[in-house]
């Protein structure tokens, strides 16, 4: 190593390893933006919005292979992560791809990657991601704007929902499904770049995927698979998340979503869904016969059809407790969210996703929370199961959903029980001061 470079990599360690920062006064993105501050972690997950370079760290403009030389021994993690990508090695006579390209040449004026450096060089697959935009919620494109716009984030205390954006920022820097500094396509085809995300209750494509015919085979055989091939018709014994998601390696993921996710009950048979059936039913065609597609796309329909009409009911059950005033405690006795402002007026109970339920899950009585699980983890624990063909998961899920719908009953017949027993003694205990003081609340206002 030169002596100039063992200097360089003595002034970074002293200087911090030459860390790079964000501004202290940096306010919030989003609708709210305004209303909330960010954590020092933000300028990870969303580094065009929050990067700031370090002005402090080493002075000077330095060429890849000084870079190269100089982080084999600060950071060498980094460097032989990049040694066996793409990038070292491009091939067909083409130059390396070095740390300037992505992080800039300037010692002082570094920055983190987004996706638009990357669209640099991967313009058709950038221009893909942009592209699910147009198909609206869900998709990567829109996952940071899903997170910051909801009324929930800037409501909640940040620590309840700053790790939301550990997922959400898939739509802001790419390393969300290539792992830096190695960028490996073959990573990225495997299920488990796919599944960091897309776990847990709300969406259990895990779970369901892994107790498919297609997630057991991969699990039994998927580890003497060759990942280095294209997605494509023939390379693949059974498909992957990204085979059926993003075929032929398309970075577009929105294209074939029919019912939202399983979040909405929509029409199938729309413009739009009609377009998107047909792709759906492609995609099962490169392996299955095309009248077994639609007919698997056809018991999708029909479990969304037999799950919707139990959450339908719960709904019903809670709009008419909402009318008798029998929800307790009811709207106007709990924190109305700070940005609806009109609440503190007109405090009104907001019943199912056309009314704003998806952003009442906290702060709402024990049935319409229980409502929410009902519609947000049971119902789309049994679409996933569908719509990746996990047979005995759609069933168990149907029998959550019909379980849930007995304890709605069963409170809400409760509720209608008490209140009588109330007026006909004529007290009620005043569940406001409960529910507007606490050590909970209290922080939740001092941290918004």
């Amino acid at each position: 190593m030169t002596t100039r470079l063992a200097m360089l990599i003595a002034a970074a360690v002293a200087a911090g390893s030459a860390q790079a920062g964000m501004d202290e006064d940096a306010r919030g993105v989003g609708l709210y933006g305004d209303l909330w501050r960010p954590d020092p972690v933000h300028e990870y997950w969303d580094p065009g919005a929050y990067h700031r370079p370090e002005t402090e760290a080493v002075e000077g403009v330095f060429t890849g292979a000084e870079c190269v030389e100089c982080h084999a021994d600060v950071t060498p993690g980094i460097v032989n992560g990049w040694r066996d990508s793409r990038h070292a090695a491009p091939g067909d006579g083409a130059e390396p791809v070095t740390c300037a390209a992505c992080h800039g040449a300037d010692h002082r004026a570094l920055r983190f990657p987004t996706p638009t450096d990357c669209g640099a060089c991967h313009g058709e697959q950038h221009e893909q991601m942009l592209d699910e935009r147009r198909y609206g919620f869900p998709s990567h494109a829109l996952a940071m704007e899903r997170a910051v716009d909801t009324k929930h984030f800037v409501d909640k205390p940040k620590p309840e929902v700053t790790a939301c954006l550990a997922c959400h920022s898939v739509a802001t820097k790419c390393d969300s499904c290539h792992t830096r500094h190695r960028f490996d396509a073959a990573e990225a085809r495997r299920p488990e770049a796919c599944l960091t995300c897309h776990s847990g209750p709300p969406h259990p494509d895990d779970e369901t995927y892994f107790d498919s015919a297609h997630g057991r085979r991969y699990l039994a055989e998927g580890g003497t698979w060759d990942w280095s091939k294209p997605l494509v018709k023939g390379n693949y014994p059974v498909p992957s998340c990204a085979y059926c998601h993003m075929r032929e390696g398309r970075h577009q993921v929105a294209d074939k979503a029919i019912w939202k996710f399983g979040l909405r009950d929509v029409n199938p048979r729309t413009a739009e869904n009609t377009v998107k059936r047909r792709r759906w039913i492609a995609v099962c065609t490169d392996c299955h016969g095309e009248s077994e597609s639609v007919a698997w796309l056809r018991a999708l329909d029909n479990e969304r059809k037999r799950a919707w009409r139990l959450l339908d009911e719960a709904e019903d059950l809670l709009r008419d407790l909402r009318a008798d005033d029998l929800l307790y405690p009811a709207a106007g006795e709990r924190p109305p969210y700070p940005v609806d402002w009109w609440e503190r007026f007109w405090p009104r109970a907001r019943i199912g996703f056309h009314e704003g339920q998806a952003s009442a899950f906290y702060n709402v009585s024990g049935i319409e929370r229980r409502y929410f699980e009902m519609w947000y983890f049971e119902s789309l624990g049994a679409y996933k199961a569908a719509a990746h063909g996990a047979d005995a998961q759609v069933a168990a899920g149907h029998a959550d959903l019909r379980r849930a719908l007995d304890d709605i009953r069963r409170e809400a017949e409760a509720l209608r029980e008490l209140t009588a027993a109330e007026r006909a003694a004529g007290k009620r205990v005043d569940p406001a001061p409960l529910w507007r003081a606490g050590a909970y609340t209290d922080l939740n206002r001092e941290r918004n």
